[in-house]
């Protein structure tokens, strides 16, 4: 039998009251369980755009082969897990490839229209490609194609003699509509004018305050207007005798004549009545 004592009983010793120490430690603060953390959702790959402007136009003939249409194009690249310059490179790369499918959907289109109908193919042209990418699988870099037409340079040189004159007619039109507006304003206001000063007996005095070519204009109009006055008393006071000599009686027709007759000569200062 050993006589040295050992070593390691103070360690046996301890290691009871540690755990029941630990054990008293978790029955005043047990341990919180760690909370499950949910995982993100998958996150969407962002859409990369980028805008090509094609410098140089497709050529397609117009109706009767003898004329071309500029067609001036820009695509529209779309793509997903790819960044902006792999993306443009793509874009670059297949420019030769996009321009043939744009030329190929506007041939036939644009020999129906004439030479000078460029507005009217792009707008029919748009029309065809508006919704349409290529390729059609979503998954791939794709892009869309928006178009703008002029005509040949020869046409355009035989537009500008035509537009210059249709620009001239109506500025012109528009120029006289003016005048005659104005004209017609200024007839009407003189009108009155002269309306009222007729009724005035010191007006013939008082016109020539404004000026010897006022005060002449309206003394011939006095004098003309005096002037035709007895002549329609006369044709009315004719009229009502000659339905009167038909021994036609008095009629609406026969008494409007003579309540006409009547009030021109109060307004005009004649007393005679019709015998």
């Amino acid at each position: 039998m050993s006589t040295h004592p050992d070593a390691n009983r103070g360690t046996r010793l301890s290691a009871p009251s540690q755990l029941e120490h630990r054990r008293w430690w978790h029955t005043l603060f047990p341990p919180v369980e760690p909370a499950l953390v949910a995982s993100p959702p998958p996150l969407t790959p962002p859409t990369v755009s980028f805008r090509q402007d094609v410098p140089q136009p497709i050529l397609v003939p117009a109706k009767g082969d003898a004329f071309d249409f500029r067609l001036h194009v820009v695509y529209l690249w779309r793509a997903q897990h790819m960044t902006f310059e792999e993306l443009r490179f793509r874009a670059e790369r297949y420019l030769g490839w996009a321009g043939g499918i744009v030329r190929e959907r506007a041939v036939d289109l644009a020999r129906e229209h004439e030479p000078h109908r460029s507005h009217e193919l792009e707008r029919a042209l748009n029309n065809r490609l508006v919704g349409q990418r290529w390729p059609r699988d979503e998954s791939l870099p794709h892009f869309g194609v928006q178009v703008r037409v002029s005509p040949d340079e020869r046409v355009r040189e035989r537009l500008r003699p035509y537009w210059e004159e249709r620009i001239k007619l109506e500025c012109d039109h528009e120029l006289q509509k003016i005048r005659a507006r104005q004209a017609d304003d200024l007839t009407r206001r003189w009108c009155a004018v002269l309306q009222a000063l007729e009724d005035d007996p010191v007006t013939a005095h008082a016109a020539r305050l404004t000026g010897e070519q006022f005060a002449e204009v309206f003394r011939r109009y006095v004098e003309e207007r005096r002037g035709t006055v007895p002549e329609l008393v006369t044709l009315l006071r004719e009229a009502v005798r000659g339905h009167n000599d038909l021994g036609l009686g008095p009629s609406e027709y026969t008494q409007a004549w003579d309540a006409a007759l009547r009030s021109y000569e109060r307004q005009h200062g004649f007393v005679e009545r019709v015998s």
